[in-house]
Parts: C-alpha cells; sequence; structure tokens
C-alpha cells in the first residue's frame, strides 16, 4: 500500500520554516515600532540565538536539523525573555522596595502579615486575611462548579438526547461571554434594587439588603461561569467510558447504582479532579466577579489590582500578595496530582467496543435535574437580562421602555466636517481591543503550533525544560502575570509599559500553552508513519510540517484561534494593568463604567461585544475550513 503525500525534495529551496520563522520576526518588527532600544535588544538577543541554533547543528545537536534547532533556541529566548524574566523580576520585588533596598529580614513578617493570613473571622467578629479569604472562596467555587458541571455531564451523555442539544448550547456561552456580564446580571436580579428583590419585598415583605455583595454574590457568579467549563471536561471524560465495563458489570448482576459507584465515577474521577482544579484556580484568578461584588470581601486579585492602581501604589505590596496568589495556584495542583496518584484509568484500548452507555440510576438523574434546573434558569435570566437591558431604559429599576440610548452614548455616529465621526466613548477602546485581538491571535496560534510540534515529535536534550517553558504560564493567574510584567517592564532594559506591544505580547505569551496542548494532543491522533514517509521521500524536516502535518492540523489551528481571539477580547485580570488612555481596552472600559455605576452602558457594550465575538467564531471556522481526514476514493478510470 502506497502513502499518497504530496511532497518534494526542498534541495536547493529556501526553508519552508525558516520563512515562517522569518515572518514573525518581521510581525514582532511591525509590533514594536517606533524602533526602540528595548526592541533593538530583543532582536540582537533572536540574531544570537539564530546563530547559536546553526553552530549546534553543526556540531550535530538536534540531530543536525537546522530547522528544529531554530525554533526551539528562538522560542527558548522569548519564552525566557516574556515569561521567565518578568515573574523572575516580580519574585525579585518582593523583596526589594521602591529605592532598591533588599527587605529579606521583613519579607516574611510582610508575606505573614494579618491582612494577609489571618484567621479571625473564625473565631470572632474581626475580618479574615485576602489569602484566607480567597481559599474559602476558590473551595467552595471548585466545588459547586464541579457538582454542578458533574450533574450537566450526566443528563448530557447518560440522560436521553432531549438534554444533550440545549446543554450544549449553554456550554458554548462562557467562550463569548465578555468579564462582569454575570456579576452585572446578578445585581441587577438581587442587588437592594434589583427585580427579584422588589418582587420579594412586594409579595412576602421581605425586607431589601444588600447581601449579595460579600461572598454569597461572587460565589454565586463564579458558579454560574464556571459550570460550563467543568461540564465540558467531565462529559468528554464519560463519553470516553467504555460501554464494555457498564455492561459487564450489569452481567454480573450489579443494580444501576452499583455499576455507576463502582465503574463510572472510578473513570471520571480524573476529570472531576481536574474540574475542581479549573474551578479553583480560575476563581483565585478571577478579577472581574469579586470587582463588582466583593463589596468589604476582599480577595487577592482585586487586592493585587489596588496596591498597584490605588493611592498607595505599592509595587513591593503587590509582588508579595501575587506571590502568595501563585504559591496558592501550584499548591492546589500538586495537590490535585496527589489525589489522582499513580492509577491508570484507560478504558479505550482500541478493539471493537460497540456496547450501548449504562443508564443512570432513577435517584442519580433526579437528583442531577434539581441540580441543573435552578443553575440553568439562572444562567437564561442572566444572558436575558444582559441582551434586553442595552436596548431599554433602565434595566436595573424594570424600566422596560425601549430605548437606544445606551448604545448612542457608547457607539454614536455623527457626520461633522470630515465626514463619519465616530461619536461614542466605547469607539476607541472597541477598535484597540479588535487590533490586539487580531495580531495577538495568529501570533499565539503561530507560536503554540510550532512549541506543540518540537515538543511532540522531536527528541533532544534540554526536550523536558522546554515543554516546561511553554506550560509555566498556564498555572500563573492572570494578575501575577499583569503585575509581572509591569515590575519587569517598566524600567530599563526593556521599558515596553504603555505601548501597545506590551498588551500583544501579554496574551500572546499568556495564552500560548492552550495552543501548545492543542497541537499536542492534534498530532497524538495522527500516525507518525507519515513523518517517516516524508523524510523518506528526502523532504525537509519543515516541508514535511508545512505540507502534511500543518493541512492535518486545521481542528487544532482552529480551536487555538478562537481561544486566542475571544481571550485577547475578553481578558482582563492581567491587561487591566497594562492599558493606558492611549491603549485603553473594552474590558477596561466597561470595568470603569461599572466602577462609577453606568450599569446599563457597561451591559449594552456586553452585548455588542458577544455579537462580535460569535461573528468572529463563525468566520474564523469558515475560513480555515475544516480537516479532511477521510480516504479518497479510488479512481476507476
Amino acid at each position: 500500500m502506497t502513502i499518497p503525500v504530496a511532497v518534494t525534495s526542498a534541495r536547493g529551496r529556501a526553508d519552508p520554516l525558516s520563512w515562517l520563522l522569518a515572518g514573525l520576526g518581521v510581525a514582532a518588527g511591525v509590533l514594536l515600532m517606533p524602533w526602540t532600544q528595548s526592541s533593538a535588544y530583543i532582536a540582537g538577543g533572536c540574531v544570537l540565538a539564530a546563530i547559536a541554533s546553526w553552530l549546534a547543528t553543526r556540531a550535530g545537536a538536534f540531530k543536525s536539523d537546522s530547522a528544529i534547532a531554530g525554533v526551539v533556541c528562538v522560542l527558548s529566548l522569548l519564552l525566557g525573555i516574556f515569561v521567565v524574566y518578568p515573574i523572575g523580576r516580580m519574585l525579585l520585588a518582593a523583596f526589594v522596595d521602591e529605592r532598591g533596598n533588599w527587605l529579606i529580614q521583613t519579607a516574611a513578617a510582610r508575606f505573614f502579615s494579618e491582612d494577609i493570613w489571618g484567621a479571625g473571622c473564625i473565631v470572632g467578629s474581626v475580618r479574615c486575611g485576602v489569602a484566607i479569604n480567597s481559599i474559602v472562596l476558590a473551595s467552595l467555587a471548585g466545588i459547586g462548579s464541579t457538582l454542578f458541571g458533574f450533574a450537566l455531564a450526566l443528563l448530557a451523555e447518560r440522560g436521553g438526547q432531549r438534554f444533550r442539544g440545549s446543554l450544549r448550547v449553554l456550554s458554548i456561552l462562557p467562550v463569548v461571554t465578555p468579564p462582569f456580564v454575570i456579576g452585572l446580571a446578578i445585581i441587577i436580579l438581587f442587588g437592594r434594587t434589583g427585580i427579584v428583590t422588589q418582587l420579594m419585598s412586594d409579595w412576602f415583605g421581605i425586607a431589601r439588603s444588600r447581601w449579595i455583595y460579600g461572598l454569597p454574590g461572587v460565589l454565586l457568579a463564579q458558579v454560574v461561569c464556571f459550570t460550563p467549563l467543568a461540564f465540558l471536561l467531565i462529559s468528554g471524560a464519560l463519553r470516553l467510558v467504555s460501554p464494555t465495563l457498564e455492561e459487564a458489570g450489569q452481567v454480573l448482576r450489579g443494580s444501576p447504582w452499583h455499576v455507576f459507584r463502582t465503574v463510572t465515577w472510578p473513570l471520571v474521577r480524573p476529570a472531576i479532579a481536574n474540574a475542581f482544579l479549573l474551578g479553583f484556580v480560575e476563581s483565585l484568578a478571577d478579577f472581574a466577579n469579586p470587582l463588582v461584588l466583593s463589596g468589604n470581601f476582599e480577595v487577592l486579585s482585586t487586592k493585587i489590582f489596588f496596591a498597584i492602581a490605588g493611592a498607595q501604589h505599592d509595587a513591593s505590596r503587590a509582588a508579595i500578595l501575587a506571590v502568595t496568589l501563585l504559591l496558592l495556584t501550584v499548591g492546589i495542583f500538586a495537590l490535585q496530582q496527589r489525589w489522582i496518584g499513580k492509577a491508570s484509568y484507560t478504558s479505550v484500548s482500541g478493539k471493537g467496543d460497540s456496547g450501548l452507555p449504562a443508564a443512570l440510576p432513577t435517584g442519580v438523574k433526579w437528583g442531577a435535574l434539581a441540580l441543573v434546573l435552578p443553575w440553568a434558569l439562572l444562567t437564561v435570566l442572566s444572558y436575558g437580562i444582559i441582551m434586553l437591558g442595552g436596548v431599554v431604559k433602565d434595566i436595573g429599576r424594570f424600566d422596560l421602555t425601549p430605548s437606544l440610548q445606551h448604545f448612542q452614548t457608547g457607539f454614536g455616529l455623527a457626520w461633522g466636517a470630515g465626514g463619519l465621526v465616530f461619536s461614542g466613548s466605547a469607539w476607541n477602546s472597541l477598535f484597540t481591543t479588535l487590533g490586539v485581538a487580531a495580531v495577538a491571535a495568529p501570533l499565539t496560534t503561530a507560536l503554540g503550533l510550532l512549541g506543540g510540534y518540537v515538543v511532540s515529535r522531536h527528541v533532544f536534550r534540554g526536550r523536558r525544560a522546554f515543554e516546561f517553558l511553554t506550560m509555566v504560564n498556564f498555572a500563573v493567574p492572570g494578575t501575577v502575570i499583569g503585575v509581572a510584567y509591569i515590575v519587569a517592564f517598566n524600567v530599563p532594559p526593556l521599558e515596553f509599559t504603555g505601548t501597545f506591544a506590551i498588551i500583544v505580547l501579554c496574551l500572546v505569551f499568556r495564552n500560548m500553552p492552550v495552543g501548545v496542548r492543542a497541537t499536542v494532543s492534534a498530532l497524538s491522533q495522527l500516525d507518525r508513519s507519515l513523518d517517516e514517509a516524508s523524510a523518506t521521500l528526502r523532504a525537509s524536516t519543515s516541508r514535511t510540517f508545512t505540507r502534511i502535518v500543518l493541512p492535518l492540523l486545521r481542528p487544532a489551528i482552529i480551536a487555538s484561534l478562537v481561544f486566542s481571539f475571544t481571550h485577547a477580547i475578553t481578558a482582563v485580570s492581567a491587561v487591566i494593568f497594562l492599558a493606558t488612555a492611549q491603549h485603553n481596552l473594552s474590558t477596561v472600559y466597561i470595568a470603569g463604567r461599572v466602577e462609577v455605576g453606568e450599569y446599563a452602558l457597561a451591559i449594552a457594550y456586553s452585548s455588542v461585544l458577544i455579537v462580535i465575538m460569535l461573528v468572529c467564531v463563525l468566520l474564523i471556522q469558515r475560513f480555515i475550513g475544516n480537516a479532511e481526514l477521510g480516504r479518497r476514493a479510488v479512481s476507476t478510470a
């Protein structure tokens, strides 16, 4: 059997992967214009890395493959500059004051201070420290989102076809949801003058209060936001559970509940752990919902922001808080790995498996329905309020008089002496956000594809360290990244603060791990014999990548592009430290409107972003297309 691979010898031609790297270099050069001393340092470092890669291949390293050597050396340099260096500078700032004096003796006292780790609220009326508050909130949010996500997954995968379609739609909403949306909707519903609060007061005489501001409100918003993410993780795991194992339990006269408890549950335990981990880390890193709903309940993410942006402007204090947040996320990763252990959870062996998944026990099904219905109702109400709030006069006071005044304020157009004028106050931030997303998304995808391909398909000295560099940002909360970039790039030798470039670079290296993992996952499904056949035909590594591997990675490209684009638009925890009046962003603009109480304008802007992201996601899928992995029909001519 012959394998129809369309490759030719690359001898005498320019290396296609080198052209790709050169294109990324040109894009980075344009991005960093006007040419500054900082960009000159980075360009010089890339040239030195390219020379070092050439020398390494001449010495026999990387199996004398210049393309792989170039990718590894240049990417390692960039990751060192934009990942390792800022995090290292932030850690250093925790021990140095603004004058450059070392504070090693007082660092421990500041780290273990009462306002960070104080537990007075447990034994009295004194407030707890921000770290204790964050741990309590993250634990509850992780448990709640995992519980609701598990219930959703059980109904979607084991509860029949009628639940699957509607639950899939609800699971997509967080991807295109800007921050502050759920928090604003909850305020409109349950605030002191909220719709539900007024109805409860009128119907049952329940006194109005501000109970929603604090732990209850933030927890409610986070559970609504993070449940669909847990659902996606757990439903994928349930889909991969071999029906043969469940049928074997039934043949051995196990009751539906016994089969569920002893077969299904143990096999989805890694997904449960990952869902809790995701909810915990996302809660720690969440900035938007605590900013809107926390009230006097302080958490690390908002405390870090006010340490930088507040009147005190204490970068050393912000670094101490950021280190605390980083230690918490790393600690929960370690605990998750310890809970899962070294047991094997493989149930797909590659053999024929045509069994049917076991039906849910009656009690489990009704329990899942009881959990899902309140969550679904609150989710539908929240998004309904957001889509309705922009086209009525005042949704907060339940004044449903049709009005486009909020859109006129934010996105107004007028005719001036020079023609059409964008008179609305939101246009500048929208254009900047779309520009940032348009530049960051393809750069993130390209770097993720190259990094994932090198990690998955090639073996070289230092491969594990390189893989760790590509993934380290995955475990670092966005607030920590924002503080790290402020500390590292606010002073020479690399001074980018206040520029368009710093926002793009932050988003590129913040979202790059997703592109790496998407590429690694996609490549695991492609037989290495394709690469070997190409090498047999004397094609270079770069030609194999561009002509054979890359066309088959369209699903990974789509996933990385969609994620990078939408997260570039909805990012707030990292970029809120980097945005300026000249380079303002949509999320920062919305945060400003929320702070001054202009909820209607914030809602109108959020609805515009939701529509824009939906359109862009569909266009990306339309432009990239779908991978056709089926065999060609045999010609009879």
